[in-house]
This record gives structure tokens, C-alpha cells and sequence, in this order.
């Protein structure tokens, strides 16, 4: 601790929360953002005694998982939108009031198909919540300041993620699936208790509630981006894969539907006097660069909890339970270098520190997919390692380049996107990642001996590695040549342009 206060880092965060209206928000978005990743990331583990429960197979009881990330990923752009019309700080309320409340649905549903609607709400409130923490920051604290005030929600989630793989394994082992729903209830009811306050200050941003919003695009764009959540999903009959014969009469239709309403969203996008997504904004070269590093990170970061399962299971034969010793030390590293890279972001705008932070995550893949089947299996941990600092390092300070790098008028935009480019990276990582593996793999790989299985295995890993590993490199690559960005003018709206250093934000 004494080291800490040496380098200034716990006296900067005192100074960025100087104020009532500042403390109020962060301990407001910090409530939601756990919130938010319990009631999503953790639930996964709950899918087999669901199943059990309800007398159906995981692979229907992953329904439960599908119907929140569906309606989340696909609406949370619109909901940014939303609150650029009518207040960041109401539509994020709204959010936190609608998980509460489908969380208490959720825990005593009577039937999966409750569950599973209750679910979808709370995608919905998720939606609302997320969509708007970025904008609700940026509109608080001034661009000098951002890095810290962005890492600490980014904490409290990790904190959530951290604490509900402990708790919620021993609820499940000793209770029921029901106590983890029951714990979203408390916490949702302290978020909103921390977020009543921040419905007192009025926005100060410019008032665009007077532009209607296109809802034609909107419906489309929904469309478009559910049906390549679906399509990444193995909603088809037969084995989990993306090479049999039930898995391509379903997936090839499902991205040729997908491409076929992202044409007609483009087209009518193009029509349309008022637009859904301002195309004009990609123009903007730092914001479109940060966005893209942002696809490669998440994509990043689901092709690890996609091959990490599979390693742990299929490759060494341990008990799905060992998949937790795997991730626990990856969630315990983000407990504290994001606050270490939010206020160290703040002090030196260092160019090269979001290139580094994805360097080190492709590093980390590429060691667990060369390395992971061909040492003992308690050393894997030290193997993703590299990518845990590294994801630490870089999501505070990408969402605060994308910030940093609109108007105050496009906060909304840029908080939507930040969050639907999330959720498109999360697809297609899995996606990417699972069929590398399938490719690389013999169909009858389930029917062999654990021993006879383990180099096929290696070899799927590999190349599922090598799938992805090329395209996070790309993101550090455009993370390299990302300019500078510094404020046009001064204060909380200042908005960030090029000049000759600095990363920007």
C-alpha cells in the first residue's frame, strides 16, 4: 500500500472522485457494471443443474445463456441511442430497474420458458445499463481524467466475475441453481439504490431529443446483428460443430440471412434522411482505429473461454470444475491493473501501451494453443498469464480513446458502439475459434480414449490459436499507428483531435 501512495496512484483517484456528483456516479456505474457481469458471464456455470432441473438437455437449457446475449448485444446500440434522446442517466436507471426486476422473475420461474424470457429481460435492462455507462462517464469527468474514471466500473465488474466463481460454485454444489438468481436480486436492489442520485443532476450535453430516431434502420440493424449471435449459436440437431451435416444446413443459411440484412440495412441506411448509424463518424480516423482494437480484444477474449473449456476437459481429462483453477489467477490479475493502467494512461498518454496490452494477449493465446497439452496441467495458468495483464491493460484505456475521440454530441454513438462491437468481437471469436478446432479435429473425437484424444485435441487447439492470433495481431497493429488525440477546446466537452503524440485519448 505504502508503494502505491508512493507513486501517486491512490491520491490520483482521490482527486478524480473530488466532488459529490463524481463520487455518485462512479459508485452508481461501479454497482451496475457488477451487476451486469454476474447476471451474464457467471450464469454459464448453472446451465447443467438447469437442465437437470427442468428435465431437458444443456443444450436446451443453454437457452437461458442465448436469450440474454441475444437481446443484448443486438438492442444495446439502440438503447445508447435512447439515451441520447432522452438522458444517459434515465435510460441507464431504466436498465438497472428492468435486470432487478427479471432477476426476481428468473430465480423463482416455474418453468424454463419463464426463465428463459426472464432472461431476455434482463438482456434488455443490460442493454439499457451498458449502452450508457460510457457516455454517462464521458459527460462527468474531463478527458485529463478519464482512464481512471472508466477503470474503476471495470473493476467493480472483474470484482463480480472474481467473487461469482467462488460463491456461485458452492451454491451450485450445495444449495441450487436458484440461490444465483436470488443473489442478483440484493445487488440489483443496492444498484439502484446507488444510482437514484444520479437522476437529480440534469445533462448538460446538447439536447438532441428533437431528432426522431430512425426505427426502420433500427429494426433491421437489430436484425442483422441477432441473427449473427444465432448464427454462431449450435441451435442445430447433432453434435456442437460447425462441419457436420446438421451444422452447415444450419450455419451457412444463418450467415447468408445475416448478410442479407446487413445489405438491406446498409441500403436503407443510405435512403433514409435521418439515419440509424452515422456512417459519417467512421470518417473520424482515431475513433474507427480504437473500434477496430476493440473487436479484437473481445474476439480475443472469447476464443480463450472458448479453447480453456475444451483444453481443460477433452485435452487433460479433468473435471469441468478444474476450468475455474484455469481462469480464477486470469480474473485475479484484473482485480487491480486496470486501476494501474486507467491512472498510468492519465499521467503519460503513452502511445504504445494498447499495442503492447494486445501483443501480450496474443502471446498468452499463442503459448496456451503451442505450449498448454504439452506441459503438466497446474502449470497452465502461467501460460495465459501474459494475456491477463494484457487484458488489464487494455480495456480501460480503448474505451477511453474512443471517448476521447467524439463530441459531446456523439457520446450515445460512441457508447453504442463500443458495446455492440463488444458483442461482435465475443460472436466472432467463438465462432472463429470453434471452428478451427472442428476443422483441425476428427468428427469421432468424443468416442476416443482420453489418452488417444489428447494430440488431436493439441492439434484443434493449434490451429484454432493460429485462427485468431493473426487478427489481434491486426488490432495492435492499428492500435500502433493510432494518432494522438488532444482537445479542441477545454473543459468536459472537449473533444479530442490529432497531433504529433500521445494514444488517442
Amino acid at each position: 500500500m505504502a508503494s502505491c501512495r508512493n507513486m501517486g496512484l491512490l491520491s490520483t483517484y482521490r482527486e478524480v472522485m473530488d466532488t459529490p456528483m463524481r463520487r455518485q456516479v462512479v459508485v452508481a456505474l461501479s454497482a451496475a457494471y457488477l451487476l451486469v457481469q454476474v447476471s451474464s458471464f457467471p450464469v454459464a456455470l448453472t446451465l447443467p443443474s438447469i437442465a437437470d432441473h427442468f428435465n431437458v438437455s444443456v443444450t436446451t437449457a443453454a437457452w437461458v445463456m442465448i436469450a440474454n446475449l441475444l437481446v443484448l448485444g443486438s438492442t444495446v446500440y439502440l438503447a445508447a441511442k435512447l439515451g441520447d434522446r432522452y438522458g444517459h442517466k434515465e435510460a441507464f436507471f431504466i436498465g438497472i430497474v428492468i435486470i432487478t426486476l427479471a432477476a426476481a422473475g428468473a430465480a423463482f420461474s416455474q418453468s424454463l420458458e419463464q426463465l428463459i424470457i426472464c432472461r431476455a429481460l434482463q438482456g434488455i435492462g443490460a442493454a439499457f445499463a451498458t449502452g450508457n455507462i460510457n457516455a454517462i462517464l464521458a459527460g462527468t469527468f474531463p478527458w485529463q481524467q478519464r482512464g481512471r474514471a472508466f477503470a474503476m466500473p471495470v473493476t467493480a465488474g472483474q470484482v463480480g466475475v472474481f467473487l461469482s466463481l467462488i460463491f456461485f460454485t458452492i451454491f451450485l454444489q450445495y444449495i441450487s441453481w436458484r440461490a444465483v438468481f436470488i443473489t442478483f436480486i440484493p445487488l440489483g436492489i443496492m444498484a439502484i439504490a446507488a444510482g437514484l442520485p444520479l437522476l437529480k443532476h440534469k445533462d448538460t450535453r446538447p439536447q438532441l431529443a428533437q431528432v426522431p430516431i430512425n426505427f426502420v434502420g433500427g429494426i433491421l440493424f437489430i436484425g442483422a446483428i441477432a441473427t449473427l449471435i444465432l448464427a454462431s449459436s449450435h441451435l442445430h440437431s447433432g453434435e456442437e460443430s460447425f462441419t457436420s451435416s446438421d451444422a452447415i444446413s444450419y450455419h451457412i443459411p444463418m450467415h447468408i440471412l445475416f448478410a442479407g440484412l446487413l445489405a438491406a440495412f446498409i441500403v436503407a441506411e443510405l435512403k433514409m434522411k435521418q439515419s440509424f448509424l452515422d456512417f459519417r463518424q467512421f470518417k473520424n480516423s482515431n475513433f474507427s482505429m480504437a473500434l477496430f482494437s476493440n473487436i479484437s480484444f473481445h474476439l480475443s477474449m472469447l476464443a480463450i473461454m472458448t479453447l480453456v473449456p475444451i483444453m481443460v476437459q477433452k485435452g487433460f481429462a479433468k473435471d469441468p470444475i478444474f476450468i475455474i483453477y484455469v481462469l480464477l489467477p486470469h480474473e485475479c490479475v484484473n482485480l487491480f491493473v486496470p486501476m494501474v493502467a486507467g491512472w498510468y494512461y492519465d499521467r503519460h498518454r503513452p502511445r504504445l501501451l494498447r499495442p503492447i496490452a494486445l501483443s501480450l494477449i496474443a502471446l498468452g493465446i499463442i503459448l496456451v494453443g503451442i505450449v498448454g497439452l504439452r506441459v503438466p496441467f497446474w502449470y497452465v495458468p502461467l501460460l495465459i498469464l501474459p494475456a491477463s495483464l494484457g487484458t488489464g491493460l487494455f480495456n480501460t484505456i480503448n474505451n477511453t480513446a474512443i471517448m476521447n475521440s467524439v463530441s459531446a454530441e456523439q457520446r450515445g454513438f460512441a457508447s453504442g458502439m463500443i458495446e455492440t462491437t463488444r458483442h461482435v468481437g465475443h460472436t466472432l471469436g467463438a465462432t472463429i475459434a470453434a471452428s478451427a478446432m472442428a476443422l483441425a479435429t476428427p468428427v469421432a473425437l468424443d468416442l476416443l480414449e482420453p489418452g488417444e484424444s489428447k494430440g488431436y485435441v493439441r492439434d484443434g487447439i493449434q490451429a484454432a490459436t493460429l485462427a485468431v492470433v493473426w487478427l489481434i495481431i491486426a488490432g495492435a497493429v492499428v492500435a500502433f499507428y493510432h494518432k494522438a488525440a488532444l482537445p479542441l477546446k477545454s473543459g468536459r466537452d472537449a473533444t479530442p483531435q490529432a497531433p504529433a503524440s500521445g494514444d488517442g485519448g
